[in-house]
Formats: structure tokens, sequence, C-alpha cells
């Protein structure tokens, strides 16, 4: 997991090769990490979005870049949580692991996540970490071209809740 790290800051200024959006279905723009990035590529993020036909929960569908420092932007779709009643894991799982096939697909080296479906979904975030982080590492074990994985948080919160993941994750097993 050398290649995971967890970073602080706004993910619309990272020069990576690909940021992960969290986006809606409709793949319009929105609040939160969705709409700032679709503010800072322009609107010609949301001109190719309109061309994509939406977007179901657990998908991913890919654009450029346009004014961000990234080439690509990969807008998954989280689930709205729901107590966990409805896939909810499975689905938030589902993002990461076709927005890594997307990345493959386009030989992205490096790819900044936010933490998908924590804000206006409501999905529990030490739950979501460790589902992100979890798939994430069993999905780099066939990914050997991808260098650098960023999960990057707008807060302090987030922040602890990627790295306790992350460490929970690499930490030996006790006896």
């Amino acid at each position: 997991m050398n290649r995971v790290v967890v970073l602080k800051g706004d993910i619309t200024t990272l020069a990576v090769d690909a940021i992960v959006n969290a986006a809606n279905a409709a793949l319009c723009g929105g609040g939160g990490v969705d709409g700032a990035i679709h503010d800072a590529a322009g609107p010609d993020l949301l001109v190719e979005c309109r061309t994509l036909g939406g977007c179901k929960p657990g998908y991913a569908k890919i654009t450029a870049g346009y004014r961000l420092p990234a080439k690509y932007v990969i807008h998954a779709v989280g689930p709205v949580w729901d107590g966990g009643h409805n896939n909810e894991d499975e689905l938030l799982a589902s993002c990461y692991r076709e927005s890594l096939r997307l990345a493959r697909q386009h030989d992205v080296r490096s790819i900044a996540f936010p933490a998908i479906s924590c804000g206006a979904y409501r999905f529990p975030l030490p739950r979501a970490a460790k589902i992100a982080v979890e798939t994430i590492h069993d999905e780099l074990t066939s990914f050997e071209t991808l260098e650098r994985v960023v999960l990057v948080a707008f807060d302090d919160t987030i922040e602890r809740a990627f790295r306790r993941a992350l460490q929970a994750l690499t930490r030996p097993a006790a006896r």
C-alpha cells in the first residue's frame, strides 16, 4: 500500500492523471466536490457530461479534465445511505473498482479519490473509508502500472478516517 497516500486538500488542484468526482446520477454537477470539480474544469465538462446519458450508482464514466490539472475526470456515482439495507457497501466498492477499471483503460498512472458518498449521500465515514481502502488495495494487486493513489480529504475528519482505514489495513494482525 506504499502507492496509496492520504492528503488533506483540494482535489481540483492536484497534478495527477485523473481525479474521481463523487458525481450524481445525472452527471450534471451539484454541490460539494462535484460542484467544485465542475467549477474548476469549466463549462466544457458539463457539455461532455450531457452526452454520456447519466450513470447508475456503483458505476463510473470518464471525461476530459478541461481546465483542471488532471487529464481526466472519472465520475463515480455512489449510493445514498439507507441504513445499509440496499446493497450500499457493494455499490460503494463498485464505484472504486469501476473508477480503477477506467483508469487502467486510459493508462492512468496517478489518481485521486474523494470520500465518495460521504457528503449529501450520508454514507458513514469510517465504513466508507474502510471500503475505499480495502477495494483500492485489492485492485492494486493487478494494476501494476498505477503508481500513485491519493485519498483526498477536504477536512480533518475525513483525513483521520482515511488514515485510520489505511493503518488498519497495513497493521500486522495481532497474534
